[in-house]
């Protein structure tokens, strides 16, 4: 393949990836919101759960289905675009794609139609049943992709034979080094992600004046997910970078812009920068107009002041991962996270005071939250995926040498069709989400000031004024 029709097959699958995570990451946590709603809705009787739950259920509808829509064509460009990286590792990928549609995408199909049109036709049990196993189909979604993706960034559990990776070990295929961290970083964000959305959605009610049972209600569950998750992913996040640094050294040194060697470092004595802003300079090997803080990045990585790891001039040239995109995407998502614990923190706090639904500076600001998770996803899987160059599987395949041999001029026509199409239907699809969401939720049936349509517990009406009740 022509150095044209790589970029240009690059460039598509970057597209269409791009377009293609945004919307599972959605329905992963809208999945689960939902189903939280039914069964609280179930156990407490409150109709105002089983509205909400009807409305957030047309909004996954619509990004379930471009969702799917969207991984369908990734599949092909697996053999359209990339047949050399089929060939080489699709003993091990096939598989665990496969997984992915006998086990998720069968338990979902089975129950979606159930979850989205079973409302007063199936008995309640029946419908919130169905509404919690495609929240579990959705995770086990994630499980399989994300093995599959932590196995090209750390294969285990193969031998080569004749060029070709044949599985040896099913259980080190699957459960890889990176896989628990990554699953853990992927799942929370997509939480958070949600949790955001329906902060936002709440927040815009209550700015408006409308809703306002439902938008406290949503505010309050928002909030409540999102002051315990946004915490917990910066610690994953610790974590999931200490094992990267042990697997994929060189994906730390290019997200970090680190191009000192080890063993320059470890003679200096004056540990890793934690750098802050940089203009990376890759020709030079240097950074331009730097503005770091001595020593914490040793801290933050090695947990230890004087610790070192290896740079980017560690290793070879055509070793490295480009360093711009890891190092921007990196920042960009850290930035957010920041964001996210700051304003979840300031919500809790203003709901403690009993300010939640009256403080319009919180509410505006929460109110143009709703990108910032998406937003995070996308720089991450920058992060992750540049981050993995100049190998599409670690060691085994160069990305060079694992395109189909095809004309640049026919990748990049089909290049320009799907910016078209995508920008197009998914647009649509976008604008119809935001005029759902202008609808606002319809009672399924009348709830008078959200008293519920029989007597509560002292429990339950505890959890009523946690969660709906006046502050």
């Amino acid at each position: 393949m022509d150095a044209d029709a790589l970029l240009y097959a690059r460039l598509q699958f970057a597209f269409t990836v791009s377009f293609h995570i945004i919307f599972p990451a959605f329905t992963i946590g809208l999945s689960a919101f939902i189903a939280t709603l039914l069964v609280m809705w179930q156990r407490t009787g409150v109709e105002r759960y089983r509205t909400l739950a009807k409305f957030w259920t047309k909004i996954f509808a619509v990004s379930f289905a471009m969702g799917v829509v969207s991984g369908i064509v990734l599949s092909y460009q697996f053999g359209t675009n990339w047949s050399r990286f089929s060939e080489v590792v699709g003993n091990v990928i096939g598989p665990l794609i496969g997984y992915e549609v006998l086990t998720a995408f069968f338990l979902e199909a089975s129950f979606l139609g159930v979850m989205l049109f079973g409302w007063n036709r199936v008995p309640p049990w029946l419908h919130v049943t169905s509404a919690v196993l495609v929240a579990i189909g959705t995770l086990i979604s994630a499980f399989w992709i994300l093995s599959a993706n932590s196995w090209m960034q750390y294969p285990t559990g193969f031998e080569m034979r004749d060029g070709i990776a044949h599985p040896t070990d099913w259980l080190a295929v699957v459960f890889n080094p990176t896989f628990p961290y990554r699953f853990l970083h992927m799942v929370v964000a997509c939480y958070l992600t949600t949790s955001f959305v329906v902060i936002a959605v709440g927040a815009r009610y209550l700015l408006a004046g409308r809703e306002e049972m439902q938008a406290r209600t949503m505010l309050k569950m928002g909030l409540g997910m999102a002051i315990v998750l946004a915490p917990l992913q910066a610690m994953i996040g610790d974590a999931h970078g200490i094992k990267t640094l042990e697997v994929q050294p060189a994906k730390i040194a290019a997200l970090e812009a680190h191009w000192e060697k080890k063993e320059e470092v470890d003679a200096a004595g004056h540990g890793v920068p934690l750098i802050l802003f940089a203009l990376p300079n890759p020709s030079a090997e240097r950074n331009d107009f730097e503005i770091a803080i001595p020593r914490l990045g040793s801290l933050i990585l090695t947990h230890s002041w004087d610790g070192s790891f290896p740079g980017l001039k560690d290793f070879a040239p055509e070793d490295r991962p480009p360093v711009w995109g890891p190092f921007i995407g990196f920042r960009i998502m850290v930035g957010l996270g920041l964001l996210m614990i700051a304003v979840a923190a300031w919500g809790v706090v203003e709901w403690a005071r009993g300010a939640l639904g009256r403080s319009r500076l919180f509410l505006r600001v929460a109110s143009l939250m709703w990108p910032v998770g998406f937003v995070a996803i996308l720089a991450g899987w920058i992060v992750t995926e540049q981050g993995r160059q100049p190998w599409i599987a670690t060691g085994i395949l160069r990305t060079a040498d694992a395109a189909s041999p095809v004309p640049g001029t026919s990748v990049l026509a089909t290049l320009i069709l799907f910016v078209l199409v995508y920008t197009i239907v998914f647009g649509i699809g976008v604008l119809y989400i935001n005029r759902l969401i202008n609808r606002g939720p319809t009672p399924l049936e009348k709830e008078p000031e959200g008293v519920p349509n029989r007597p509560l517990s002292a429990a339950e009406n505890a959890g009523r004024e946690v969660f709906g009740g006046t502050e």
